[in-house]
Protein backbone atom coordinates (compact mmCIF):
# COMPACT_ATOMS: atom_id res chain seq x y z
CA UNK A 1 0.00 0.00 0.00
CA UNK A 2 1.88 3.15 -1.25
CA UNK A 3 2.01 6.00 0.86
CA UNK A 4 -0.27 9.20 0.44
CA UNK A 5 1.74 12.62 0.73
CA UNK A 6 -0.04 16.10 1.21
CA UNK A 7 0.79 19.25 -0.82
CA UNK A 8 4.48 20.16 0.15
CA UNK A 9 5.36 15.95 0.03
CA UNK A 10 5.44 15.36 3.40
CA UNK A 11 3.78 11.63 4.22
CA UNK A 12 0.37 11.65 5.73
CA UNK A 13 -0.62 9.99 8.86
CA UNK A 14 -2.69 6.93 8.69
CA UNK A 15 -6.14 5.31 10.50
CA UNK A 16 -6.09 1.64 9.58
CA UNK A 17 -9.48 -0.37 10.73
CA UNK A 18 -9.66 -4.14 9.56
CA UNK A 19 -11.82 -6.85 9.89
CA UNK A 20 -15.28 -5.04 10.13
CA UNK A 21 -18.08 -7.72 9.09
CA UNK A 22 -21.97 -7.35 9.14
CA UNK A 23 -24.39 -9.55 6.67
CA UNK A 24 -25.57 -7.87 3.52
CA UNK A 25 -27.42 -8.49 0.33
CA UNK A 26 -25.45 -7.98 -2.16
CA UNK A 27 -24.77 -9.95 -5.51
CA UNK A 28 -26.52 -10.35 -8.63
CA UNK A 29 -28.41 -13.49 -7.71
CA UNK A 30 -31.51 -14.31 -6.33
CA UNK A 31 -30.49 -16.20 -3.50
CA UNK A 32 -27.61 -13.88 -2.72
CA UNK A 33 -30.58 -11.03 -2.13
CA UNK A 34 -32.44 -13.38 -0.06
CA UNK A 35 -30.30 -15.11 2.04
CA UNK A 36 -27.53 -12.37 2.63
CA UNK A 37 -23.94 -13.38 2.79
CA UNK A 38 -21.10 -12.01 5.08
CA UNK A 39 -18.99 -9.43 4.07
CA UNK A 40 -16.01 -7.94 5.28
CA UNK A 41 -14.41 -4.40 5.09
CA UNK A 42 -10.92 -2.89 5.81
CA UNK A 43 -10.21 0.85 5.89
CA UNK A 44 -7.11 2.49 5.56
CA UNK A 45 -8.31 6.76 5.96
CA UNK A 46 -5.09 9.46 5.51
CA UNK A 47 -4.78 12.47 7.31
CA UNK A 48 -2.80 14.64 9.08
CA UNK A 49 -3.14 13.84 13.03
CA UNK A 50 -0.77 16.45 14.67
CA UNK A 51 -2.95 18.85 15.74
CA UNK A 52 -4.94 16.10 17.09
CA UNK A 53 -2.28 14.65 18.71
CA UNK A 54 -1.01 18.43 20.08
CA UNK A 55 -4.43 18.98 21.68
CA UNK A 56 -5.33 15.90 22.57
CA UNK A 57 -8.52 16.34 21.06
CA UNK A 58 -11.21 13.62 19.40
CA UNK A 59 -12.69 16.33 17.09
CA UNK A 60 -9.66 17.33 15.23
CA UNK A 61 -9.00 13.74 13.65
CA UNK A 62 -11.32 10.91 12.61
CA UNK A 63 -13.73 9.06 14.85
CA UNK A 64 -12.72 5.35 14.18
CA UNK A 65 -15.86 4.26 16.58
CA UNK A 66 -18.10 5.98 14.35
CA UNK A 67 -16.83 5.22 10.90
CA UNK A 68 -16.93 1.17 12.11
CA UNK A 69 -20.62 1.82 12.88
CA UNK A 70 -20.86 3.51 9.20
CA UNK A 71 -19.43 1.02 7.45
CA UNK A 72 -21.51 -1.65 9.41
CA UNK A 73 -24.44 0.70 7.88
CA UNK A 74 -23.25 0.60 4.16
CA UNK A 75 -23.07 -3.10 4.64
CA UNK A 76 -26.39 -3.91 5.70
CA UNK A 77 -27.83 -1.24 3.95
CA UNK A 78 -29.82 -0.82 0.25
CA UNK A 79 -28.33 -3.58 -1.91
CA UNK A 80 -26.05 -3.32 -4.97
CA UNK A 81 -25.11 -5.92 -7.27
CA UNK A 82 -21.57 -5.17 -7.07
CA UNK A 83 -19.11 -4.98 -4.05
CA UNK A 84 -17.84 -2.26 -5.93
CA UNK A 85 -20.42 0.15 -5.19
CA UNK A 86 -20.01 -1.09 -2.09
CA UNK A 87 -16.54 -0.12 -1.60
CA UNK A 88 -17.45 3.56 -3.58
CA UNK A 89 -20.14 3.86 -0.79
CA UNK A 90 -17.87 3.26 1.96
CA UNK A 91 -15.15 5.60 0.25
CA UNK A 92 -17.83 8.20 -0.55
CA UNK A 93 -18.83 8.07 3.47
CA UNK A 94 -14.73 8.38 5.13
CA UNK A 95 -14.12 11.24 2.16
CA UNK A 96 -17.39 13.06 3.64
CA UNK A 97 -15.06 13.76 6.86
CA UNK A 98 -12.97 17.20 5.64
CA UNK A 99 -10.20 16.25 7.45
CA UNK A 100 -9.67 13.22 5.21
CA UNK A 101 -7.52 13.27 2.51
CA UNK A 102 -7.48 10.57 1.34
CA UNK A 103 -9.03 6.74 1.91
CA UNK A 104 -8.19 3.01 1.06
CA UNK A 105 -11.33 0.73 1.21
CA UNK A 106 -11.25 -3.30 0.96
CA UNK A 107 -14.49 -5.70 0.43
CA UNK A 108 -14.09 -9.10 1.22
CA UNK A 109 -16.81 -11.70 -0.32
CA UNK A 110 -15.41 -14.71 1.51
CA UNK A 111 -18.74 -16.62 0.38
CA UNK A 112 -18.89 -15.39 -2.81
CA UNK A 113 -20.82 -17.93 -5.43
CA UNK A 114 -17.90 -19.28 -6.86
CA UNK A 115 -17.72 -23.03 -8.37
CA UNK A 116 -14.17 -23.88 -7.62
CA UNK A 117 -12.21 -23.67 -4.42
CA UNK A 118 -10.69 -20.12 -3.48
CA UNK A 119 -9.93 -18.17 -0.32
CA UNK A 120 -11.80 -14.90 -0.46
CA UNK A 121 -12.43 -12.32 -3.54
CA UNK A 122 -11.52 -8.37 -2.50
CA UNK A 123 -12.82 -5.48 -4.27
CA UNK A 124 -10.09 -2.59 -3.65
CA UNK A 125 -9.97 0.95 -4.24
CA UNK A 126 -8.32 4.79 -2.76
CA UNK A 127 -10.41 7.79 -3.52
CA UNK A 128 -9.00 10.93 -2.72
CA UNK A 129 -9.92 14.69 -3.21
CA UNK A 130 -8.91 14.71 -6.76
CA UNK A 131 -10.28 11.16 -7.90
CA UNK A 132 -13.66 11.33 -5.92
CA UNK A 133 -15.91 8.28 -5.13
CA UNK A 134 -18.20 7.29 -7.73
CA UNK A 135 -21.02 7.08 -5.23
CA UNK A 136 -22.95 8.86 -2.81
CA UNK A 137 -21.97 8.61 1.34
CA UNK A 138 -24.04 6.97 3.25
CA UNK A 139 -26.85 8.81 5.03
CA UNK A 140 -29.18 7.60 7.97
CA UNK A 141 -32.81 7.30 6.79
CA UNK A 142 -35.31 9.10 8.72
CA UNK A 143 -38.65 6.44 9.04
CA UNK A 144 -41.66 8.85 7.82
CA UNK A 145 -45.76 7.79 8.97
CA UNK A 146 -48.42 7.89 6.49
CA UNK A 147 -51.14 10.03 7.55
CA UNK A 148 -54.55 8.06 7.61
CA UNK A 149 -57.94 10.28 7.91
CA UNK A 150 -61.58 9.18 7.91
CA UNK A 151 -62.47 10.10 4.56
CA UNK A 152 -64.82 13.19 4.15
CA UNK A 153 -67.85 12.84 2.00
CA UNK A 154 -67.91 13.95 -1.21
CA UNK A 155 -69.45 17.38 -1.62
CA UNK A 156 -71.82 18.09 -3.78
CA UNK A 157 -73.68 21.67 -5.37
CA UNK A 158 -77.32 22.17 -3.73
CA UNK A 159 -80.16 21.52 -5.79
CA UNK A 160 -81.79 24.56 -7.27
CA UNK A 161 -85.31 25.10 -5.00
CA UNK A 162 -89.06 26.25 -5.75
CA UNK A 163 -91.77 26.74 -3.86
CA UNK A 164 -94.60 26.49 -5.68
CA UNK A 165 -97.65 27.50 -3.59
CA UNK A 166 -100.79 27.06 -5.52
CA UNK A 167 -100.04 23.58 -6.86
CA UNK A 168 -98.26 22.31 -3.38
CA UNK A 169 -101.07 19.86 -1.85
CA UNK A 170 -101.63 19.45 1.94
CA UNK A 171 -103.25 21.34 4.72
CA UNK A 172 -104.58 24.70 4.12
CA UNK A 173 -105.23 25.80 8.03
CA UNK A 174 -103.52 28.97 9.83
CA UNK A 175 -101.82 26.17 12.25
CA UNK A 176 -99.61 24.57 9.33
CA UNK A 177 -96.43 26.19 9.39
CA UNK A 178 -94.49 28.45 6.83
CA UNK A 179 -93.10 27.76 3.55
CA UNK A 180 -90.09 29.05 4.00
CA UNK A 181 -89.06 30.24 0.69
CA UNK A 182 -85.81 29.10 -1.12
CA UNK A 183 -82.54 31.04 -1.75
CA UNK A 184 -82.18 33.17 -4.29
CA UNK A 185 -79.80 31.10 -7.04
CA UNK A 186 -75.93 32.71 -7.75
CA UNK A 187 -75.06 34.09 -10.84
CA UNK A 188 -73.63 30.72 -12.54
CA UNK A 189 -69.47 31.20 -12.67
CA UNK A 190 -68.90 31.09 -16.52
CA UNK A 191 -65.48 28.58 -16.89
CA UNK A 192 -62.87 28.76 -18.73
CA UNK A 193 -62.86 27.28 -22.63
CA UNK A 194 -62.12 23.76 -22.66
CA UNK A 195 -62.38 23.17 -18.53
CA UNK A 196 -66.00 21.65 -19.75
CA UNK A 197 -65.52 18.37 -20.82
CA UNK A 198 -66.70 14.88 -18.61
CA UNK A 199 -65.03 11.84 -17.57
CA UNK A 200 -65.44 10.42 -21.48
CA UNK A 201 -64.73 13.51 -23.36
CA UNK A 202 -67.56 14.76 -24.20
CA UNK A 203 -69.12 17.35 -22.61
CA UNK A 204 -69.51 18.28 -18.92
CA UNK A 205 -72.20 20.54 -17.44
CA UNK A 206 -71.69 22.78 -14.39
CA UNK A 207 -74.43 23.06 -12.02
CA UNK A 208 -75.00 26.59 -10.97
CA UNK A 209 -73.61 27.67 -7.86
CA UNK A 210 -76.39 27.83 -4.99
CA UNK A 211 -76.22 29.13 -1.38
CA UNK A 212 -76.98 26.24 1.02
CA UNK A 213 -79.91 26.36 3.08
CA UNK A 214 -79.15 26.96 7.02
CA UNK A 215 -78.12 23.41 9.16
CA UNK A 216 -80.85 21.54 10.49
CA UNK A 217 -83.15 22.82 7.94
CA UNK A 218 -85.68 19.95 6.04
CA UNK A 219 -85.39 19.77 2.01
CA UNK A 220 -88.42 18.08 0.54
CA UNK A 221 -89.26 17.38 -3.37
CA UNK A 222 -86.18 18.53 -6.13
CA UNK A 223 -86.20 17.97 -9.40
CA UNK A 224 -87.49 14.71 -10.31
CA UNK A 225 -90.32 14.50 -7.97
CA UNK A 226 -91.68 18.35 -8.33
CA UNK A 227 -90.78 21.59 -6.86
CA UNK A 228 -88.18 21.79 -3.72
CA UNK A 229 -89.05 23.58 -0.40
CA UNK A 230 -86.64 23.99 2.27
CA UNK A 231 -88.92 24.13 5.82
CA UNK A 232 -87.60 25.70 9.01
CA UNK A 233 -85.19 23.55 11.38
CA UNK A 234 -87.98 22.71 14.28
CA UNK A 235 -91.16 22.51 12.64
CA UNK A 236 -92.76 19.46 10.60
CA UNK A 237 -92.00 19.10 6.79
CA UNK A 238 -95.86 20.26 5.26
CA UNK A 239 -97.65 17.21 4.32
CA UNK A 240 -96.49 14.99 7.37
CA UNK A 241 -99.21 14.40 10.21
CA UNK A 242 -98.08 14.66 13.38
CA UNK A 243 -99.03 11.15 14.49
CA UNK A 244 -96.65 9.90 11.66
CA UNK A 245 -93.53 11.88 12.79
CA UNK A 246 -90.58 9.63 14.03
CA UNK A 247 -89.63 10.11 17.79
CA UNK A 248 -86.42 11.50 15.99
CA UNK A 249 -87.71 14.40 14.52
CA UNK A 250 -89.56 15.19 17.73
CA UNK A 251 -87.04 14.60 20.67
CA UNK A 252 -85.24 17.44 21.85
CA UNK A 253 -81.39 17.76 20.52
CA UNK A 254 -79.22 16.11 22.76
CA UNK A 255 -76.04 17.43 21.52
CA UNK A 256 -74.06 14.62 19.53
CA UNK A 257 -70.57 14.34 19.88
CA UNK A 258 -70.04 15.28 16.16
CA UNK A 259 -72.10 18.24 16.73
CA UNK A 260 -74.87 18.04 13.58
CA UNK A 261 -78.10 16.06 13.68
CA UNK A 262 -79.49 14.46 11.16
CA UNK A 263 -82.87 13.04 10.75
CA UNK A 264 -84.67 10.00 8.98
CA UNK A 265 -86.15 10.96 5.83
CA UNK A 266 -89.65 12.31 6.63
CA UNK A 267 -92.60 11.81 4.39
CA UNK A 268 -93.48 15.16 2.15
CA UNK A 269 -96.20 15.96 0.12
CA UNK A 270 -97.13 12.97 -1.54
CA UNK A 271 -94.31 10.62 -0.01
CA UNK A 272 -91.39 12.49 -1.56
CA UNK A 273 -88.33 12.24 0.65
CA UNK A 274 -87.41 15.26 3.14
CA UNK A 275 -83.72 15.68 3.73
CA UNK A 276 -82.18 17.07 6.53
CA UNK A 277 -79.06 19.51 6.21
CA UNK A 278 -76.09 18.90 8.05
CA UNK A 279 -74.03 20.86 9.25
CA UNK A 280 -70.17 21.65 8.22
CA UNK A 281 -67.99 18.73 9.00
CA UNK A 282 -65.98 19.35 12.41
CA UNK A 283 -62.43 17.60 12.03
CA UNK A 284 -61.77 17.58 15.57
CA UNK A 285 -65.04 15.46 16.48
CA UNK A 286 -63.80 12.93 14.05
CA UNK A 287 -60.73 12.65 15.45
CA UNK A 288 -62.08 12.68 19.03
CA UNK A 289 -64.51 9.78 17.62
CA UNK A 290 -61.52 7.92 16.05
CA UNK A 291 -59.73 8.01 19.67
CA UNK A 292 -56.72 10.56 18.88
CA UNK A 293 -55.89 13.86 18.70
CA UNK A 294 -55.83 16.09 15.96
CA UNK A 295 -52.25 16.20 15.84
CA UNK A 296 -51.44 12.52 16.49
CA UNK A 297 -50.01 10.62 13.32
CA UNK A 298 -49.68 13.78 11.39
CA UNK A 299 -46.28 13.86 9.59
CA UNK A 300 -44.38 17.30 10.67
CA UNK A 301 -42.20 19.18 8.15
CA UNK A 302 -38.46 18.82 9.30
CA UNK A 303 -35.74 20.88 8.76
CA UNK A 304 -32.64 19.11 7.96
CA UNK A 305 -29.64 20.70 9.83
CA UNK A 306 -25.67 19.96 10.27
CA UNK A 307 -22.95 21.28 12.48
CA UNK A 308 -22.72 24.64 10.09
CA UNK A 309 -25.82 25.76 11.23
CA UNK A 310 -25.72 25.05 14.87
CA UNK A 311 -24.37 28.43 16.65
CA UNK A 312 -21.13 28.14 18.55
CA UNK A 313 -21.11 28.60 22.66
CA UNK A 314 -18.45 31.28 23.04
CA UNK A 315 -17.13 33.81 20.11
CA UNK A 316 -14.76 31.59 17.28
CA UNK A 317 -12.33 33.26 15.48
CA UNK A 318 -12.67 33.45 11.43
CA UNK A 319 -10.58 34.60 8.75
CA UNK A 320 -12.05 36.69 5.63
CA UNK A 321 -10.87 37.29 2.14
CA UNK A 322 -12.17 40.01 0.44
CA UNK A 323 -11.31 40.99 -3.16
CA UNK A 324 -12.79 43.18 -6.21
CA UNK A 325 -11.75 44.18 -9.75
CA UNK A 326 -14.58 46.39 -10.58
CA UNK A 327 -15.93 50.06 -10.30
CA UNK A 328 -13.58 52.00 -7.27
CA UNK A 329 -12.49 48.55 -6.23
CA UNK A 330 -10.52 50.17 -2.73
CA UNK A 331 -13.71 52.22 -1.87
CA UNK A 332 -15.92 49.13 -2.27
CA UNK A 333 -13.53 47.10 -0.11
CA UNK A 334 -13.87 49.77 2.42
CA UNK A 335 -17.72 49.56 2.55
CA UNK A 336 -17.56 46.08 2.87
CA UNK A 337 -15.22 45.69 5.96
CA UNK A 338 -17.49 48.50 7.76
CA UNK A 339 -20.66 46.71 6.78
CA UNK A 340 -19.15 43.66 7.80
CA UNK A 341 -18.38 45.11 11.53
CA UNK A 342 -21.63 46.87 11.86
CA UNK A 343 -23.31 43.05 11.74
CA UNK A 344 -24.80 42.30 15.15
CA UNK A 345 -22.92 39.05 15.89
CA UNK A 346 -19.64 40.12 13.78
CA UNK A 347 -16.87 41.89 15.29
CA UNK A 348 -13.83 43.08 12.51
CA UNK A 349 -10.05 42.45 15.25
CA UNK A 350 -7.41 43.37 12.55
CA UNK A 351 -7.54 43.82 8.57
CA UNK A 352 -4.27 43.39 6.21
CA UNK A 353 -2.62 45.79 3.97
CA UNK A 354 -4.10 46.00 0.71
CA UNK A 355 -2.98 43.78 -1.52
CA UNK A 356 -2.73 44.06 -5.65
CA UNK A 357 -2.66 41.14 -7.52
CA UNK A 358 -2.92 39.22 -10.61
CA UNK A 359 -6.12 37.44 -11.73
CA UNK A 360 -5.88 33.80 -11.50
CA UNK A 361 -8.11 31.56 -13.88
CA UNK A 362 -11.26 33.21 -15.69
CA UNK A 363 -11.05 35.58 -18.76
CA UNK A 364 -9.42 38.12 -19.39
CA UNK A 365 -10.29 40.79 -16.94
CA UNK A 366 -8.28 43.66 -14.77
CA UNK A 367 -6.10 43.38 -11.71
CA UNK A 368 -7.85 42.52 -8.35
CA UNK A 369 -7.57 44.20 -4.62
CA UNK A 370 -7.57 41.88 -1.82
CA UNK A 371 -7.39 42.19 1.62
CA UNK A 372 -7.83 39.47 4.93
CA UNK A 373 -9.62 40.70 7.61
CA UNK A 374 -9.53 38.80 11.52
CA UNK A 375 -12.94 38.80 12.77
CA UNK A 376 -14.77 36.91 15.77
CA UNK A 377 -18.08 36.49 15.44
CA UNK A 378 -20.81 34.50 17.71
CA UNK A 379 -22.92 33.38 13.95
CA UNK A 380 -22.84 30.27 12.98
CA UNK A 381 -20.82 29.30 9.84
CA UNK A 382 -23.77 29.12 8.02
CA UNK A 383 -25.50 32.18 9.17
CA UNK A 384 -22.10 33.83 8.28
CA UNK A 385 -22.22 33.02 5.14
CA UNK A 386 -25.50 34.71 4.60
CA UNK A 387 -24.30 37.91 5.76
CA UNK A 388 -21.23 37.86 3.32
CA UNK A 389 -23.58 37.21 0.52
CA UNK A 390 -25.82 39.28 1.72
CA UNK A 391 -22.96 42.15 1.79
CA UNK A 392 -21.67 41.21 -1.88
CA UNK A 393 -25.46 41.66 -3.38
CA UNK A 394 -24.98 44.99 -1.78
CA UNK A 395 -22.79 46.24 -3.32
CA UNK A 396 -23.76 44.21 -7.02
CA UNK A 397 -22.26 41.62 -6.90
CA UNK A 398 -23.52 38.74 -10.05
CA UNK A 399 -22.71 35.56 -10.23
CA UNK A 400 -22.55 34.96 -13.71
CA UNK A 401 -18.92 33.69 -14.88
CA UNK A 402 -16.42 31.49 -12.81
CA UNK A 403 -13.44 33.37 -11.84
CA UNK A 404 -14.34 36.23 -13.57
CA UNK A 405 -14.33 40.29 -12.70
CA UNK A 406 -16.50 41.69 -9.70
CA UNK A 407 -17.23 44.57 -7.80
CA UNK A 408 -17.28 42.21 -4.34
CA UNK A 409 -16.44 39.17 -3.44
CA UNK A 410 -16.03 37.65 0.56
CA UNK A 411 -14.75 34.06 0.75
CA UNK A 412 -14.96 32.86 4.31
CA UNK A 413 -11.35 30.95 4.68
CA UNK A 414 -11.52 29.51 8.25
CA UNK A 415 -13.96 29.20 10.68
CA UNK A 416 -12.16 28.81 14.48
CA UNK A 417 -11.25 24.57 13.74
CA UNK A 418 -14.60 23.60 11.82
CA UNK A 419 -13.95 21.13 9.37
CA UNK A 420 -16.87 20.70 7.08
CA UNK A 421 -18.09 19.84 3.47
CA UNK A 422 -20.90 20.39 2.03
CA UNK A 423 -22.96 21.87 -1.16
CA UNK A 424 -22.72 25.47 0.13
CA UNK A 425 -19.88 25.59 2.22
CA UNK A 426 -16.59 23.86 2.31
CA UNK A 427 -14.40 25.01 5.41
CA UNK A 428 -11.21 25.33 5.55
CA UNK A 429 -11.62 26.94 2.12
CA UNK A 430 -10.54 24.18 -0.42
CA UNK A 431 -8.04 26.52 -2.06
CA UNK A 432 -6.60 28.77 0.20
CA UNK A 433 -3.05 26.96 1.02
CA UNK A 434 -2.36 27.50 -2.77
CA UNK A 435 -3.29 31.18 -3.27
CA UNK A 436 -1.01 34.18 -2.96
CA UNK A 437 -3.68 36.83 -2.99
CA UNK A 438 -5.03 35.22 0.47
CA UNK A 439 -1.98 33.76 2.22
CA UNK A 440 0.29 37.11 1.65
CA UNK A 441 -1.84 39.31 3.00
CA UNK A 442 -2.78 36.51 5.75
CA UNK A 443 0.97 36.43 7.23
CA UNK A 444 1.10 40.04 7.17
CA UNK A 445 -1.73 40.37 9.47
CA UNK A 446 -0.91 37.47 11.08
CA UNK A 447 2.58 36.22 11.19
CA UNK A 448 2.28 32.66 13.26
CA UNK A 449 -1.38 31.76 11.47
CA UNK A 450 -1.88 28.34 10.67
CA UNK A 451 -4.37 27.15 7.82
CA UNK A 452 -5.85 23.59 9.04
CA UNK A 453 -7.16 21.12 7.25
CA UNK A 454 -6.25 19.25 3.66
CA UNK A 455 -3.09 21.00 2.64
CA UNK A 456 -2.46 23.19 5.30
CA UNK A 457 -0.08 24.64 7.24
CA UNK A 458 2.06 27.46 8.69
CA UNK A 459 0.39 30.42 6.46
CA UNK A 460 3.85 32.54 5.66
CA UNK A 461 5.44 29.40 4.67
CA UNK A 462 2.19 28.07 2.07
CA UNK A 463 2.57 31.98 1.07
CA UNK A 464 6.44 32.01 0.00
CA UNK A 465 5.50 28.34 -1.68
CA UNK A 466 2.28 29.62 -3.76
CA UNK A 467 1.86 28.92 -7.74
CA UNK A 468 0.88 32.43 -7.88
CA UNK A 469 2.58 34.62 -5.44
CA UNK A 470 4.53 36.14 -8.56
CA UNK A 471 1.02 37.52 -9.12
CA UNK A 472 1.32 39.81 -5.71
CA UNK A 473 2.00 43.17 -7.31
CA UNK A 474 2.52 45.51 -3.86
CA UNK A 475 0.69 45.81 -0.34
CA UNK A 476 -0.06 48.85 0.95
CA UNK A 477 -0.49 50.21 4.40
CA UNK A 478 -3.29 52.73 5.77
CA UNK A 479 -5.50 51.51 2.83
CA UNK A 480 -8.73 52.58 5.19
CA UNK A 481 -8.45 55.86 5.87
CA UNK A 482 -6.34 57.39 2.81
CA UNK A 483 -6.75 56.82 -1.07
CA UNK A 484 -3.95 54.60 -2.48
CA UNK A 485 -2.76 56.49 -5.49
CA UNK A 486 -1.80 52.78 -7.22
CA UNK A 487 -5.21 51.33 -6.48
CA UNK A 488 -7.70 54.32 -7.92
CA UNK A 489 -8.85 53.25 -11.04
CA UNK A 490 -12.66 52.80 -12.15
CA UNK A 491 -13.22 49.75 -14.57
CA UNK A 492 -17.02 48.86 -15.59
CA UNK A 493 -16.78 46.84 -18.03
CA UNK A 494 -14.80 43.64 -17.71
CA UNK A 495 -12.86 44.11 -20.68
CA UNK A 496 -11.14 47.44 -19.75
CA UNK A 497 -7.76 46.77 -18.08
CA UNK A 498 -6.47 49.06 -15.68
CA UNK A 499 -2.63 50.17 -16.36
CA UNK A 500 -0.27 49.31 -13.84
CA UNK A 501 0.29 52.63 -11.66
CA UNK A 502 2.98 53.61 -9.25
CA UNK A 503 3.88 50.72 -6.64
CA UNK A 504 3.16 52.47 -2.43
CA UNK A 505 6.58 51.88 -0.32
CA UNK A 506 7.00 48.63 0.89
CA UNK A 507 7.30 48.65 4.96
CA UNK A 508 6.77 45.82 7.22
CA UNK A 509 2.71 45.65 8.50
CA UNK A 510 2.15 46.30 12.05
CA UNK A 511 -1.09 45.05 13.83
CA UNK A 512 -3.98 47.49 15.17
CA UNK A 513 -5.92 48.25 12.49
CA UNK A 514 -7.02 51.76 11.80
CA UNK A 515 -11.03 52.97 12.48
CA UNK A 516 -13.66 50.99 10.54
CA UNK A 517 -15.40 53.70 7.99
CA UNK A 518 -18.80 54.33 9.55
CA UNK A 519 -17.10 53.71 13.28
Amino acid sequence: MSDVTDAQGHRLDQVRLFGVSATGYHGVFEHERREGQTFVVDVVVHLDTRRAAARDDLAHTLDYGALAQQVVAVIEGPPADLIETVAERIAATVLADGAVSAVDVAVHKPQAPITVPFGDVVVAIRRDRSKLPAAEPYRPQTPQRVVTRPSAPTPTAALPLAVDEAAAPGPTSADTPPVVPAPPLAAPVEPPFGALVGPLGGAAVAPPLVPLPPPGDVVTGGPFGGAAAVHAVGTPAVGTPADERTADETAPDDGAADGASVAPAAAGPDDTAATQVMSPLDLAALDALDGRGPDEDVVEGELETDVLDSAPTSPVDVVLALGANLGNAQETLRQAVGDLDRTPGVDVVDVSPLARTAPVGGPEQPDFLNAVILVRTTLSPRDLLRVTQSVELGHGRERHEHWGPRTLDIDIVVYGSVLAVTDDLELPHPRAHERAFVLQPWAQVDPSAVLPGLGGGPVAALAATAPDKEGIRWLALDWLTAPVPAAQWDVEAPGEVPPPGPTPAEAPYSSGYPPVPGH
